[in-house]
């Protein structure tokens, strides 16, 4: 099994910029792609952005396109960024990572995504 622990949130000021990162332990997070998703009070879950399990895919929802980027590090295989900039209130909310089981590519559905981190909160002032 993969356990994964989203760290990386905070307070910005709107236009700032946080990365956050999503860390797995166990075995076998090569073999799923890996999505962002985030959750705001009152409000439903909802995707961001995703990457598949081979990197060769990303995807990402229309109000944080140009401004997010998803990616997996390198060096260290068991680590998943979302590097957020130029943020917006809007972007204030629980911030939660989870690994899908996409062949290929990678959604921006949270019911394909069976296996959630325990998410960080984003808070952006004005």
């Amino acid at each position: 099994d993969v356990q994964l622990q989203a760290s990386g949130g905070g307070l910005v000021q709107a236009g700032g910029s946080l990365r956050l990162s999503c860390e797995a332990s166990g075995f076998g997070f090569d073999d799923y792609a890996l999505g962002w998703f985030r959750q705001a009070p009152g409000k439903e879950r909802e995707g961001v952005a995703c990457i598949s399990r081979t990197n060769d895919f990303t995807h990402y929802a229309e109000p944080v396109k140009g401004r997010f980027t998803v990616s997996r590090d390198k060096s260290k295989k068991s680590v998943v960024y979302l590097q957020m900039n130029t943020l917006w209130l809007d972007d204030t909310a629980k911030y939660y990572c989870a690994t899908g089981n996409f062949p290929r590519g990678c959604g921006n559905s949270w019911f394909d995504y069976d296996n959630w981190g325990q998410g960080t909160q984003v808070t952006v002032s004005s």
